[in-house]
């Protein structure tokens, strides 16, 4: 004997897999329609720390990453000056803007490397304190 089928009732789904979907959809759409809260200076230390990953990591080839590098100098240098320009930087009083303003060799590290005629790269690790005799007066050794 064939079934009825009832048009205005949810039929129940085995394992819960629709359920499942329709909440991690609902949860989507609600992460997605939230508004990023990235400031200025948040952006900039995140490119900052970028382009030093770039130039530090070994496992790339050079002519790539000294390409790829300069491609995140340009944007990071067009960052660093929408900080500057920024009216709500300068007003700023969270620690992330103090510690910006404080040290800005190491923050605005792009122009900062203009000014000195030096590399990103070189001036980033002479301002932490790492030097060529440094490195080579360091011992191997486990900690």
């Amino acid at each position: 004997m064939p079934r009825a089928r009832r048009s205005n009732t949810m039929t129940p789904v085995r394992g819960g897999c629709a359920a499942t979907a329709l909440a991690v959809g609902l949860l989507a759409a609600t992460v997605s329609v939230a508004p990023a809260a990235a400031g200025a200076l948040e952006t900039l230390e995140r490119e900052r720390a970028r382009l030093i990953e770039m130039l530090l990591d070994a496992d790339r080839a050079a002519p790539g990453r000294l390409a790829e590098a300069e491609s995140v100098r340009r944007r990071l240098i067009d960052l660093e000056r929408i900080a500057l320009r920024d009216p709500k930087t300068a007003t700023d009083t969270r620690p992330i803007a103090r510690r910006a303003f404080a040290d800005y060799d190491l923050t605005f590290v792009a122009h900062a490397s203009i000014e000195r005629d030096m590399t990103v790269l070189d001036l980033w690790l002479d301002r932490i304190g790492v030097s060529t005799a440094r490195v080579m007066a360091a011992r191997v050794g486990r900690r």
